[in-house]
């Protein structure tokens, strides 16, 4: 394993994430600009702050720990009276008590914050549209990132699937159920090598079809049963016009994806159809954008299933974390976990996987990892986006009910009341990601064991 490749895998997926991230508070920050929401600060990472600059009225800057990033706006909480809104009685608890001084604080702290001049410049002070907007922007933008990772990914680079370039040719006629060790001792010679087809011919035609996927090849020798057949190939660059016989043989019945179809005892099921006793070559195909869609979709719903079921996850990877019980190599990882994968990619030394094949790999995992964000900030739990979402529907319900019954507007939500759940929510991120960085060092998840 090159250390200098490995380091370099590291680096590129930790500044495609550097950038998702930056990109994502860049989805907050310009829509709020556009609604006249005065932004005080755009950072990246939490803790202290390494390097800053103020443009305008907004600093702009990097902070110490590279675990996220946040966009900060005035007036996020409604703005502090002076005086609590509801009275605590003094045989209240002591947690009400505290909860109301957290909520009441706050939001004078937010309130001293900007002046009655700029009171309009507040995000409560949108209208919920805008508020959903605003909020909804970073993980727009990182679906957005995603779904453009995954038009590179198919179209550009390709996915896997079977070339008509020849691999292999078959010496002789094995039964389908033959043990891929058999060997060819009394059996009929297979009809491609005597017809002279050779390894690295790139099959174009068979029986007057144009050949274009490995489909064509399967569907055009299946078809000709055990008839004589001119059969086109390209041979280091000429053109040779070869003659094949397939024979007629007891082959596997396959599905719209070419896999070999099983019954429901799991026995193979054959067909007799023709055969001629080539393979093709796998490779990385470019394939229609069209197929992004689906993939983006496929990705949503796999990635919504592993956040719905994490505390389960979690506790798995606790248990082979600090047991013997083995991790779930599709579980889930912290950023050293995904660094190390990226590491283990491009310093790979495996056969079939090259450059073409790594980027792809690392690719992919960028699309995943902001599919992940996409789908993560839409929780709705705050600090999340998707507690400020939620915050808003309910603001629009409020004010929307209160206008069918005739009574004032209700006003913006108070989201300052729900900091102590807040706190617990961030807490439990922060266990979380403790959890996942010992997993991660203690019990890896590796690509190539």
């Amino acid at each position: 394993m090159s250390i200098a490749l490995f380091a370099l895998g590291v680096l590129v997926v930790g500044l495609g994430l550097a950038l998702s991230i930056a990109l994502h508070e860049v989805g907050h920050l310009v829509p709020a600009k556009l609604f006249g929401v005065r932004v005080t600060q755009y950072m990246i990472g939490f803790g202290p702050t390494v390097l800053s600059r103020t443009r305008g009225e907004t600093e702009y800057g990097l902070k110490a720990i590279p675990l996220g990033g946040y966009i900060r706006m005035i007036g996020m909480f409604p703005p502090h009276k002076g005086e609590p809104e509801g009275t605590i009685r003094e045989d209240s608890t002591g947690f009400l008590q505290q909860m109301s001084q957290m909520s009441e604080d706050a939001k004078e702290f937010e309130s001293s914050q900007y002046g009655q001049e700029d009171a309009h410049r507040t995000f409560v002070a949108l209208s919920v549209p805008k508020k959903l907007v605003v909020m909804l922007g970073g993980p727009t933008m990182n679906l957005l990132i995603s779904i453009v990772l995954m038009t590179v990914m198919v179209s550009g680079i390709g996915l896997p699937a079977v070339t008509p370039t020849v691999q292999s040719v078959s010496e002789c006629v094995l039964p389908a159920e033959a043990p891929a060790d058999a060997g060819c001792e009394g059996e009929q010679e297979a009809p491609a090598l005597a017809a002279g087809i050779r390894p690295g011919d790139t099959l174009q035609e068979i029986d007057g079809h144009p050949i274009d996927t490995w489909s064509d090849v399967t569907v055009a020798i299946r078809a000709s049963g055990d008839r004589t057949v001119p059969v086109v190939v390209e041979r280091d660059g000429e053109t040779l016009h070869l003659e094949a016989t397939p024979i007629v043989d007891a082959r596997p019945v396959l599905d719209a994806d070419g896999a070999a179809v099983y019954d429901a005892n799991g026995d193979l099921m054959t067909e007799q159809v023709g055969f001629l006793g080539v393979s093709g070559t796998p490779d990385l195909v470019p394939q229609s954008p069209a197929l992004v869609p689906e993939m983006a979709w496929s990705a949503f719903t796999q990635t919504g299933k592993i956040i719905l079921t994490l505390p389960v996850r979690l506790y798995d990877v606790a248990q082979a974390a600090f047991g013997s019980e083995e991790r779930d190599p599709n579980g889930p990882l912290g950023v050293v976990g995904v660094s190390r994968l990226a590491g283990e990619v491009a310093s790979a030394d495996q056969p079939g996987f090259e450059l073409k094949e790594k980027a792809a790999t690392l690719i992919s995992m960028l699309a995943s990892l902001n599919m992940a964000l996409f789908v993560f900030n839409l929780v709705p739990l705050l600090p999340l986006d998707g507690g400020h979402v939620l915050g808003a529907l309910i603001e629009g319900v409020r004010r929307r009910i209160a206008r069918w019954r005739g009574r004032l507007d209700p006003g913006p939500v108070d989201m300052s009341r729900l900091l102590p759940l807040t706190n617990a929510v961030a807490i439990i991120f922060i266990l979380m990601t403790v959890l996942l960085l010992y997993a991660d060092i203690v019990k890896p998840i590796t690509l190539f064991p």
